[in-house]
């Protein structure tokens, strides 16, 4: 993955070489260079949350108190509530992504 910043394979700026050539090109794919860095950045907000919970449900299990299972009972929830907003975010951003891929060869 480039940035939209980093030059074209010509030399030029990708933006530059689409609009002195008369397409949308080069701003599709600054769009969309922005919609993969939003969906990859949101993955590793879940991959980290995944993590959390898995965390905490090791010690948990280690532990073998109440107070332990309270904690991870807490943390399932809380992280649930922000794994499902996540993947709100997540699934239309991929689906667009791919999309794009798919349509304009990006």
């Amino acid at each position: 993955m480039s940035s939209p910043t980093a030059p074209a394979e010509d030399g030029g700026r990708r933006g530059e070489v689409a609009d002195s050539s008369g397409g949308d090109r080069g701003r599709i794919a600054d769009a969309l260079y922005w919609v993969r860095v939003g969906a990859y950045s949101l993955a590793s907000l879940l991959a980290l949350s995944l993590l959390t919970v898995g965390t905490v449900a090791i010690i948990a299990e280690i532990k073998g108190t109440w107070h332990w299972a309270i904690h991870l009972e807490s943390t399932i929830s809380y992280m649930g509530i922000l794994m499902g907003g996540l993947l709100t975010l997540l699934v239309p951003l991929l689906a667009v992504s791919l999309t794009a891929r798919v349509v304009f060869d990006v």
